[in-house]
């Protein structure tokens, strides 16, 4: 069956709040128009993100109850340990709170003013700790993962002579280390290919430079190999991550994703000198080395979850589940980045509302009036969140892509919930032309879109 049903029962329920037209409202003119403000109890169906926002099994609760809250040395910690080193084989294993740790960690330790950072494309939190420490971080995706329709299996690749030209560029001493993030978030979910790792690998190889992955999708990016590349199609899931991770020379995770956690991450590398330095950094903000800021619960939490993750029924149904939904929008003709990725559908809110310009967030007008109409919470990725400002002109620089991400949480929501979600959209497709944009009332310096007021064009 192309579209499975769900590999698992429902054995406790959660009641969801559904609110009047009239209620959101009043809730997003509170919120200063922005989604993040919105109390989630207010939410019916909450596609904001899939970090944190999983289900955990049942096998995953029984192993909340064997935690040991030991200070140093908790057994939970020895169990996270043998679990990653199993299935990504890095040496050196480094909890942390979340995956956004795990990078301030890595940067901190490694990052100077000037320095350059490729990657096939950033996402916001990871670009936002590159910038943070004044260094730049350079898109090398493929052109093909910039075009929403183009059809190309594999739109996460990092371009190899967009990556050769950073280095020549740059020069390899400002390039302290190549970025892959699996899958490619920012560009909609996308996969890298087994090929495309293998080159990116042996470029950093040829000048020397240390090769990392953002990992917390790696096990969907696995599943896209199998699925659609040579020579794949008969290994397992955890032969495929073997492979994969045998290529580089460390990772950061958060395993809000593919641990199939509600909080939690880890750094893993083979480097000694690296990871003493970061473990030194992380007793000083976060905890001991073996809690890095976790409970032994946590950590027990997350080692069933990256063996869960690696069951293909599971994946099967997670990456269907969100094709479901693709395929239910793209029929009526909505604008959405294909082909669907793994986590997430994309709307290109572009080409969904043209007549409204970048620097007027379509994608912004769109998220708040998916909340209004149907009570459902998604996020925009788009100029809002990625935009820069021309250092001399302080113009807003729109991103190449303005999307809006439907981001679905692991094993918590039904096939009616997906259909609800086509709908609503399809919905106010049939009456975009209604629609109008934003301005700023207030931002931040970093990460605007977390906190940032604004206020509908009149």
């Amino acid at each position: 069956m192309q579209f499975p049903a769900e590999p698992f029962r429902i054995k406790v329920v959660e009641p969801l709040k559904i609110t009047s037209r009239e209620e959101r409202e009043k809730l997003i003119k509170e919120a200063g128009y922005n989604i993040f403000m919105i109390p989630a109890d207010s939410i019916y169906i909450d596609l904001l993100t899939d970090s944190g926002t999983s289900a955990m099994s049942d096998n995953q609760w029984a192993g909340l109850m064997l935690g040991d809250e030991s200070y140093a040395g908790s057994k939970n910690y020895y169990h996270f340990e043998e679990t990653v080193r199993h299935i990504f084989g890095f040496k050196n294993v480094i909890p942390t709170h979340q995956g956004r740790v795990a990078e301030n960690l890595l940067f901190s330790n490694i990052l100077k003013e000037g320095d350059v950072v490729p990657n096939n494309i950033h996402f916001d939190t990871t670009r936002a700790n590159v910038e943070y420490h004044k260094a730049q971080a350079i898109d090398c995706v493929i052109d093909e993962g910039m075009d929403p329709q183009n059809l190309h299996p594999f739109k996460g690749n990092m371009d190899i002579d967009k990556l050769e030209a950073a280095i020549q560029k740059y020069g390899k001493d400002r390039v302290p280390i190549i970025l892959l993030t699996v899958t490619n978030n920012s560009g909609g979910g996308q996969p890298v290919s087994m090929q495309n790792i293998r080159e990116v690998s042996a470029v950093a190889k040829k000048h020397g430079i240390p090769f990392f992955f953002d990992a917390c999708r790696f096990a969907e990016n696995c599943y896209f190999i199998k699925e659609r590349e040579d020579g794949y199609q008969d290994k397992t899931i955890l032969e495929i991550a073997q492979e994969m991770f045998s290529y580089a020379d460390g990772c950061t995770m958060s395993a809000k994703k593919d641990g199939l956690v509600n909080i939690g991450g880890f750094l893993a590398m083979n480097d000694d000198q690296w990871a003493q330095r970061i473990t030194n950094m992380l007793i000083l903000i976060e905890g001991f080395k073996t809690y890095g800021g976790l409970a032994g619960r946590d950590l027990e939490a997350i080692a069933r979850g990256l063996k869960e993750v690696l069951d293909e029924n599971y994946l099967r149904f997670r990456i269907n589940q969100t094709r479901f939904l693709g395929e239910m929008l793209d029929k009526e003709g909505v604008p959405i980045v294909k082909p669907v990725g793994g986590h997430a559908v994309y709307v290109d809110a572009r080409r969904f509302l043209p007549h409204i310009p970048p620097e007027q967030f379509p994608g912004q007008a769109l998220v708040v009036e998916l909340f209004v109409r149907a009570g459902i919470r998604s996020v925009e990725i788009g100029s809002l969140m990625m935009a820069k400002k021309d250092p001399q002109t302080g113009k807003m620089i729109p991103p190449k892509l303005e999307l809006v991400r439907l981001a679905i949480p692991r094993r918590v929501y039904t096939n009616m919930h997906m259909q609800y979600v086509a709908e609503a959209i399809i919905e106010i497709y049939r009456e975009r032309e209604k629609l109008k944009g934003f301005t700023i009332e207030y931002e931040a310096d970093f990460l605007r879109h977390f906190t940032a007021r604004l206020k509908p064009i009149a």
